[in-house]
């Protein structure tokens, strides 16, 4: 490990190392790394200030890699010390790409992978908050670290003292056939925003598709690029101001030569930018099994698709775009997720995956919760958020279409604020009780 620590516009940056267990049930399996930075102002310098732990969104992403004293860091900074927690497998704990992976045999790799969802995130954490000899600290998920946050509130909520989480409100219960039909839904609602704002858009989308029907392109890795891989550019259609330069990228998409039209360079290395799969391979490889707790996805959104066919493009038909959603072709297509194919067909059909959550102890929740809940929200449907919410006392939201799933990139100090008071209100609410 080669972080170290450093001063940068007032802020101290303290890296911190951990080695946990791969399965925390079975110790003998081996240990792995886990990297989380402290970020706290230079002033509070050995002050007491409570830790606030940030849970990223994904899965697969490491936690933000700071830049100045901004956004909503800059709002925590005022009351908390904060840990920015690389989830394992990413960033600068234990990563998992195709690289770490490829001397494990498909079964092996499943096994493996397995260790990698929200409950031992958690106990990951946990783990860390003992090492640190912390009573109680606060938590922030965003998103996919939302879910993270229910699980801690299920599994340890007698650690933490406040919890606050944006976009990140899952169903304790639903099966993921529920949840990709409420966004396949919620997704053809964004295109259809996105071409009534650029109705030449369409033509432009079509001509793209009918091209790579009829021609093989390749992006710049050698992949060739594909009707279904060019639809993926729809997820950025889920956070804010990603409608016009979707549109530049298309009206500027063509070059001619030798008199013959093909996709230009410059427009085949942008979609090969959008294609986070590609590093972060946890996004695709265990996306569906965050909503599986003793079922198997069985490649959920693809099923769930075939019901929804105008996403299935046919030449002389209207072009969808999807939106955040894994498929089993992916795994066929995607240089460096290939090597990868059996061990996610092995985790689309795993069964016995451990409950994730406790219905029980978040009915009965004691620790004060504030949310943001997205009313437009592409990626967490609103409705399933406030199912979830309704049984958790304690728990309040505030649900607003200002933003979309990106709103604490978007707009992070006034949201934070935001919650952090609702926090404060809840808890003095507690004490009257």
């Amino acid at each position: 490990m080669n972080a170290q620590a450093f001063i940068d516009a007032g802020l101290h940056y303290i890296p911190h190392t951990f080695s946990v267990p791969l399965d925390y049930s079975d110790p003998a399996q081996g240990q792995i790394d886990i990297f989380a930075r402290e970020v706290s102002l230079v002033e509070d310098k050995n002050s007491s200030k409570p830790w606030l732990v940030y849970f990223q969104g994904g899965p697969g992403f490491p936690s933000p890699r700071q830049n100045g004293n901004n956004g909503w860091i800059k709002r925590a900074l005022q009351n908390y010390r904060v840990l920015l927690l690389d989830q394992r497998g990413t960033g600068n704990s234990s990563v998992v790409n195709h690289q770490t992976l490829a001397h494990l045999q498909p079964q092996q790799q499943a096994e493996y992978l397995s260790h990698f969802r929200a409950d031992n995130i958690v106990r990951d954490a946990e783990f860390i908050r003992e090492q640190f000899g912390v009573d109680k600290w606060a938590i922030l998920g965003q998103s996919f670290g939302g879910f993270c946050s229910l699980t801690y509130l299920s599994l340890f909520p007698d650690s933490l003292s406040r919890s606050y989480i944006t976009g990140g409100v899952p169903s304790v219960s639903r099966h993921p056939d529920d949840v990709y039909r409420a966004t396949f839904k919620r997704t053809m609602e964004k295109n259809q925003a996105f071409f009534n704002q650029f109705p030449k858009a369409q033509q432009l989308c079509q001509k793209i598709a009918d091209h790579l029907l009829q021609n093989e392109e390749f992006l710049p890795n050698g992949q060739r690029f594909t009707v279904e891989q060019f639809q993926q550019i729809g997820i950025n259609f889920g956070v804010s101001d990603t409608f016009l330069p979707t549109y530049y990228l298309l009206e500027n998409a063509f070059i001619t030569v030798n008199g013959k039209p093909q996709l230009r360079y410059e427009f085949l290395n942008s979609m090969l930018m959008e294609q986070n799969f590609q590093t972060n391979p946890i996004y695709a490889i265990l996306h569906e099994s965050i909503y599986c707790q003793g079922f198997a996805s069985e490649w959920s959104a693809h099923r769930v698709r075939q019901d929804h066919q105008a996403f299935n493009y046919q030449s002389g038909q209207p072009f969808y775009f999807t939106g955040e959603m894994v498929f089993p072709w992916m795994f066929d297509q995607y240089v460096t997720l290939k090597p990868l194919k059996q061990a996610a067909d092995l985790l689309a059909e795993k069964q016995d995956w451990a409950p994730l959550y406790s219905a029980e102890q978040l009915s009965n929740n004691k620790v004060p919760v504030s949310c943001a809940v997205y009313a437009d929200d592409m990626f967490v449907e609103m409705d399933i958020s406030r199912e979830t919410l309704a049984m958790m006392p304690n728990a309040k939201a505030w649900i607003t279409n200002e933003y979309e799933h990106n709103g604490l990139r978007a707009d992070g100090e006034r949201i934070f604020d935001k919650l952090f008071e609702m926090g404060e209100q809840t808890a003095a609410n507690l004490t009257l009780v």
